[in-house]
């Protein structure tokens, strides 16, 4: 495989992590005194999780590259991205309590919406990565296995 094959995945990698990081320097101080503290925090924290995830996912693309796909580093990978995609459904599930008082005082139950999708959007991926990791570390085993057979 090519090197430069993943060259697209690692732009677009990229580029989802500048929207992000756009937010976390302008937005978020900008609205301290509309969020709470632990709303603020909880925020900040889920963007330290999505950063983790797409470094992990950059990490494998490198693996992908230098053919390393089929290791354990990149059962690793998959599993740090599982553990910051349930890490992010859970924060957001222990702030919707903090986020219902927020949106009901506005009257926009949009902004509760948004945080029950942030929730089970994470949740798919933690299972999607979870499900990878498996059929990786099964497809490692069956490789090993085939490379003891003489």
């Amino acid at each position: 495989m090519k090197k430069y094959s993943t060259l697209f995945l690692k732009a677009a990698v990229v580029l989802m992590s500048l929207p992000v990081l756009a937010l976390c320097i302008f937005w978020l101080p900008s609205s301290a005194d509309y969020f709470h503290i632990p709303v603020l925090t909880g925020l900040y924290l889920t963007a330290v999780f999505y950063f983790i995830a797409l470094y992990q996912t950059l990490r494998l693309l490198g693996y992908i590259d230098r053919n390393m796909a089929f290791s354990d580093l990149s059962v690793t990978a998959l599993r740090n991205i599982k553990h910051s995609a349930a890490a992010i459904s859970v924060t957001y599930t222990l702030m919707l309590p903090l986020i219902y008082p927020i949106a009901d005082a506005d009257d926009a139950p949009g902004v509760l919406a948004i945080a029950i999708i942030f929730v089970f959007a994470s949740a798919a991926v933690a299972v999607f990565s979870a499900v990878l990791q498996r059929l990786l570390r099964d497809a490692i085993d069956i490789k090993s296995e085939n490379d003891l057979t003489v």
